[in-house]
């Protein structure tokens, strides 16, 4: 197999991984291996190619990562995903919260949701609450006061 070849693959390669992972893991290693063809074009020597290699992914790396890391992160460093629209919803307790029994059932725009409360306090079945916030696939919730209750689910 010729230098050439070998960089030809060895972009398809990195540039799949890129395609996979979706995070700017590996596209440096694909300009890196560009560079490594280019000179593998003018010279047969491996080390040179190598060290092409290297120097381009490494300047690349360290003169777009920054960059792209700004445009492409989202405010706050953290994706907001629709499970964060929940936090603040009302809800009806489904079934009895008991943080020492750890059970409570509440319902949330039509799907259920494991839930505790927030204040350690058992919340009976019936009650309007609010999501204060959610750790894996349980909420926890405060009762809301019956004046300013809005309109349940």
């Amino acid at each position: 197999m010729t230098p050439a070849v070998f960089w030809v693959i060895a972009i398809v390669v990195f540039a799949i991984v890129e395609g996979i992972t979706v995070g700017l893991a590996s596209i440096w290693f694909v300009v890196g291996a560009l560079a490594a063809l280019v000179v593998s074009l003018f010279t047969s020597n491996l080390w040179a190619q190598a060290a092409a290699f290297l120097a381009v992914s490494i300047l690349s790396l360290a003169a777009f990562k920054p960059l792209a890391e700004r445009y492409l992160t989202p405010k706050g460093g953290k994706a907001a995903t629709n499970i964060d629209s929940i936090i603040g919803r009302e809800a009806v307790v489904r079934e009895d919260i008991c943080n020492l029994e750890n059970r409570g059932r509440v319902k949330i725009g039509g799907l259920e949701w494991s839930a505790l409360s927030e204040t350690g306090e058992n919340i009976p079945a019936g009650t309007v609450v609010a999501v204060d916030h959610i750790e894996g696939v349980r909420v926890y919730v405060h009762p809301v006061p019956v004046e300013s209750a809005g309109t349940q689910e």
